[in-house]
């Protein structure tokens, strides 16, 4: 009996949206969300070096008004960027920015995320004609439906090869 895997055999299955796929008000339900642990929390913090107490001494946070530690920002901002990918960035292209980034109410351990989309805007790439410009206006939020981020963000996407 034969252990070799013939890889051919497996189909490739393309993921992701061109830019046809993106016309504007066309909106994307990301798939079913992330519950932020206070493990997520701590590691994150611990990573990036970001020893505010507010998000590592849940007695801290307790003292200023919160029922638990805080959620690092940056970290809520990573896991929505993140939920959103399969569906408006996977095919690839520059991540060209972000604006309007404003975080709702504060995001605590055992909440959980879920994230949707709107594609503000969709142009033709003046430069690279094989792209185009993609801008979607994202929102996410916790498990009581409170917003807790908004932000757009831009990408080059590829067209559909013809």
């Amino acid at each position: 009996m034969s252990t070799e895997v013939d890889f051919d055999s497996f189909p490739v299955v393309a993921k992701g949206h061109q830019f046809e796929d993106f016309t504007p008000g066309r909106e994307f339900a990301h798939h079913w969300g992330r519950t932020i642990a206070a493990a997520d929390n701590v590691l994150f913090c611990s990573a990036v070096c970001n020893w505010n107490p507010m998000y590592l001494n849940a007695e801290f946070a307790k003292a200023h008004g919160h029922p638990d530690a805080v959620v690092n920002p940056m970290l809520v901002l990573c896991t929505v960027v993140g939920l959103s990918v399969e569906d408006l960035s996977e095919v690839g292209g520059p991540f060209l920015g972000m604006s309007g980034v404003d975080f709702g109410v504060p995001v605590h351990p055992g909440d959980t995320i879920t994230a949707s989309s709107v594609v503000a805007s969709a142009r033709e790439s003046a430069s690279r004609p094989s792209t185009g410009v993609v801008t979607w206006r994202t929102e996410a939020r916790n498990q009581r439906g409170e917003t807790v981020l908004t932000y757009q963000r831009t990408n080059l996407v590829a067209k559909r090869v013809r």
